[in-house]
Formats: structure tokens, C-alpha cells, sequence
């Protein structure tokens, strides 16, 4: 009665190589895809009538197997660059062995391809990879031409050539200061100043307080309507500068709550969007057409970019990425939840909708700006809120 082999003989190292699958190239027969344990295995096996009818088959069109082989290989290998690593840098030789650790790969012997290196020369040209040598080796980085991955992309541009650097604005707010206080400061009336000259000691000034006299000569009547005159006068020039300064500390505060608003619009502008608690659309055909069209309610949030969305007609729930799904414009008067931009996350009620350009204005209906009503908000940066 025999036990298990003892740690560390080559009977255990043979068994553990056996159950994970991985055994030499050399006995393994890709036309066949059968893998031989050992030379004898192997020798029967290329004796055997299955192989000799395989290699005549071969034989007959020998490129169209290699061409098979190859865009197999290259797929896999192109698979497990994509989720594994995106869109980074990675040495090419470490991408090759997290590929060949799985048994049933497809082994480059069999590709037109002979070596790794001429492998990854052929991804560059035909602009799979980015590829470049360094000491370490052959270094590739994925290019992904999804769709969907250049349009975000392509939008990602777009939105950073439109937004402006804080301290650019800030430089631009204050240059319009100046120019406003240089334009006001042309128009007022700038007053004189002329040189101060001491009389000579000589000379006498006397003064003539005669009060009796000055008030008897006055009129009494003239002093009213004078000092009524006088009053109005007054009062019509303070109106005016009260006007005037109101005016200007009204746009003043306009357009600090502008930058304000530029501001959160920044730091608060993502690529992602989804939110618990709000009605979306399936937007995608993929599902066939019974679920094109039809609205759900997002559940969960999945890593940011994804969801579990539950629709309202039957209850059938599914996992969905954005790119699938778009927002639902409610009628006025509906609550609302802002999905993206300056006011991610509140809460409000839509006012008024502006089909000819895409955009509607929603009332804040909590929180500290309660009130507040936001214009010209576009159709997706806010959701109709499930009840």
C-alpha cells in the first residue's frame, strides 16, 4: 500500500507539474492539440493513423492552418494584454507567460512566427501596439479602438480645450476689473491742486461778523425754496451713485458666483454619471430588441461605470454599462436628481424644458441652495428620480 510521494523528490515535483497542466512543448502536437506525458507517448502518437490523416489534411492547404493558429494566437494574446493591462506599458515577455500559463494555449511553434520578438515587431506595423525596445527587452501597450473608448476619449478632449485653468480666469476677471475702473476713472472729472502760497505777515485779515445786518438784508422768503431746491438736488445725485454703485456690486457678485459656479462645474464634471435611485433607458441593441428602448431603475452602482438596473415593467434586472444606458427627461414639474456637472447629487424639480436646444432649467429643491434655479442644464446631466 503505497502513500504519497515525499515533498521534494521528482515523483511530487512530476505530479504537481501534471495537475497543473503545464508538461513539455516538445510532446505536445498542435495539430492534434493532444499533449503526450513522455518520448514514448509522444513516438505512438505520431505513428498513430488519427495523426497521420491529420498531417495529410494539413498538407493539402498548409497556410490556412498557420493563418488559423496565428490569429488564434494573436487574439488570446491581444485578449489578455486588454484586460489585464489596458492601455499601459508592459514588458511584452510577461504578458507572453501569464498567456502560456494556461494549458490550453495555443503553443507559437504552430504561428508563422518564430520567435517572440518578430511577434512584436509584427503588432507594431500593423498598429495593434505601441512597441519599443529598451534594455529590459520588447515593451508593448495596447491600442484600443473601441467605439466607445475613442468617443470618450474624443469627448475628454473636447472638454479639457473648453475649460479654462482657475488662475487664467482669475487673471482674466481681474483684467476686466481694470479696464472697467480705467474706463469709469476717464469719465469722472479729476479735480485740480495749485501751489500753496503764505500772504506777508504785513498785511491784516479782518473779519466782519455783523449779524444784525447780514440776516436783515436776507429775504425770508428765498430760504425754503432754496434749501428745498438745494435737498432735491441732493437727493437726485445720491440716488444716482446709489444706483450706480448697486449696478456695479450686483454684476461684481454675478460674476464671482459665475466663477463659483465654473469652479464646481470642474470639480465636479466626471465621466462617469450613474447614481442610485434614478430611471434610465436601454440605449443599446445588443440585448435584442425586447429590451431596446425600455427604462429601468438603477439599483447598485457597479465600480463607477456600471449598474444593476431593474426594469419597470417586469422586474427583470440586469448589470449594464453607461455607454448603454442614457438618461430620462421627466415632464415639468417631475423631481429630478443632477447626475453630473456644477450640482452632482442634488435634488430638484424640473421647470421649464428647451427642446431646440437640448437643454432645460430645474429649481434646487434641497439642501442649502434651495431655490436656486439653474438654467440652460443639459438633457444628461440630470435623470427623472424613481418614486
Amino acid at each position: 500500500m503505497g502513500g504519497k510521494a515525499e515533498k521534494g523528490t521528482p515523483k511530487y515535483i512530476a505530479n504537481k507539474i501534471k495537475a497543473k497542466g503545464l508538461q513539455k512543448l516538445r510532446w505536445y502536437c498542435q495539430m492534434c492539440q493532444k499533449q503526450c506525458r513522455d518520448e514514448n507517448g509522444f513516438k505512438c502518437h505520431t505513428m498513430s493513423e488519427s495523426h497521420q490523416r491529420q498531417l495529410l489534411l494539413f498538407a493539402d492547404n498548409a497556410n490556412k492552418y498557420i493563418d488559423e493558429f496565428s490569429k488564434e494566437f494573436s487574439d488570446g494574446y491581444l485578449e489578455l494584454l486588454k484586460r489585464q493591462f489596458g492601455t499601459k506599458r508592459v514588458n511584452a515577455n510577461k504578458v507572453y507567460q501569464d498567456y502560456i500559463s494556461n494549458r490550453d494555449h495555443l503553443h507559437m511553434n504552430a504561428t508563422q512566427w518564430e520567435t517572440l520578438t518578430e511577434f512584436v515587431k509584427w503588432l507594431g506595423r500593423e498598429g495593434k501596439c505601441v512597441v519599443d525596445e529598451t534594455e529590459k527587452g520588447w515593451f508593448v501597450a495596447y491600442i484600443d479602438r473601441d467605439p466607445a473608448a475613442v468617443a470618450a476619449m474624443e469627448a475628454k478632449a473636447k472638454k479639457e480645450k473648453m475649460d479654462k485653468d482657475d488662475q487664467e480666469r482669475m487673471l482674466e476677471f481681474i483684467g476686466k476689473q481694470v479696464a472697467r475702473g480705467k474706463k469709469e476713472g476717464t469719465t469722472a472729472s479729476e479735480p485740480t491742486y495749485s501751489e500753496f502760497k503764505r500772504e506777508s505777515s504785513q498785511d491784516r485779515v479782518t473779519l466782519s461778523l455783523n449779524l444784525k445786518r447780514k440776516c436783515e438784508g436776507k429775504k425770508p422768503e428765498s430760504l425754503p425754496t432754496s434749501a428745498f431746491k438745494l435737498k432735491s438736488k441732493d437727493d437726485s445725485k445720491k440716488t444716482k451713485s446709489d444706483v450706480t454703485v448697486e449696478k456695479n456690486k450686483k454684476s461684481a457678485l454675478d460674476e464671482i458666483m459665475m466663477m463659483e459656479e465654473k469652479a464646481k462645474e470642474k470639480a465636479n464634471r466626471k465621466d462617469y454619471w450613474l447614481t442610485d435611485g434614478i430611471i434610465v433607458k436601454i440605449v443599446t441593441k445588443s440585448l435584442g430588441d425586447n429590451f431596446y428602448k425600455r427604462k429601468g431603475i438603477v439599483e447598485k452602482v457597479i465600480e463607477k461605470y456600471a449598474a444593476q438596473v431593474k426594469l419597470v415593467d417586469d422586474g427583470v434586472r440586469l448589470k449594464l454599462d453607461q455607454n448603454h444606458l442614457e438618461t430620462v427627461i421627466p415632464s415639468a414639474g417631475r423631481s429630478v436628481r443632477f447626475v453630473n456637472g456644477a450640482y452632482r447629487g442634488e435634488k430638484g424639480v424640473l421647470k421649464d424644458i428647451d427642446t431646440d436646444n437640448f437643454c432645460c432649467d430645474v429649481e434646487i429643491s434641497e439642501g442649502l441652495l434651495t431655490g436656486r434655479l439653474v438654467k440652460g442644464v443639459q438633457y444628461e446631466d440630470i435623470s427623472k428620480m424613481a418614486s
